[in-house]
């Protein structure tokens, strides 16, 4: 599996993942998009609130990455969050992700959590808070797997940091 960030030649099966998500009517965390967005509008978006231009209220700088397999088909988003917020640090932390409802269960998210993991630490994040639902034990399990200590459940969420020193 490959994390990285999307691009015009990832069109087709990005499109296809957001059309599957929102089929199964599946959380895209990590992901977004608006119900009606371009794909060409997005790239645009992405890579501008990178450098923190044009982010919309309550957004802070950040970077969109896309999960692909060998053959190259989309199978889940991550967005790594460049710093936290108020908000973020009550819900939300540093790291969003998701996979496609078809490629749950086959350890995607655990690598995808890892690898965006290893770009939080290349952009000097030492310390990294990912958050879940309560009844996501799945993405719990995810968490835990890459070393999430939980430190309490406000917000509706359990909130875990993840040391990368």
């Amino acid at each position: 599996m490959e994390l990285r960030r999307p691009t015009e030649a990832d069109k087709i099966t990005i499109m296809d993942m957001v059309a599957e998500f929102r089929a199964a009517k599946s959380p895209d965390d990590g992901f977004f998009g608006a119900q009606d967005f371009v794909y060409e509008d997005w790239l645009a978006e992405i890579q501008a609130a990178e450098v923190g231009l044009g982010l919309r209220d309550g957004f802070v700088p950040y970077i969109q990455f896309v999960a692909f397999d060998q053959k190259g088909k989309a199978l889940g988003f991550l967005n790594l969050r460049l710093r936290l917020n108020k908000a973020l640090l009550e819900r939300g932390g540093h790291i969003g992700y998701s996979i496609r409802p078809s490629e749950r269960g086959k350890g995607y998210a655990k690598e995808a959590l890892r690898q965006g993991l290893r770009q939080a630490s290349q952009k000097n994040i030492k310390s990294v808070l990912v958050t879940c639902s309560p009844d996501n034990e799945a993405s719990r399990r995810t968490i835990l797997a890459n070393g999430g200590i939980y430190e309490d459940t406000r917000a509706g969420g359990e909130r875990y940091w993840i040391d990368l020193d």
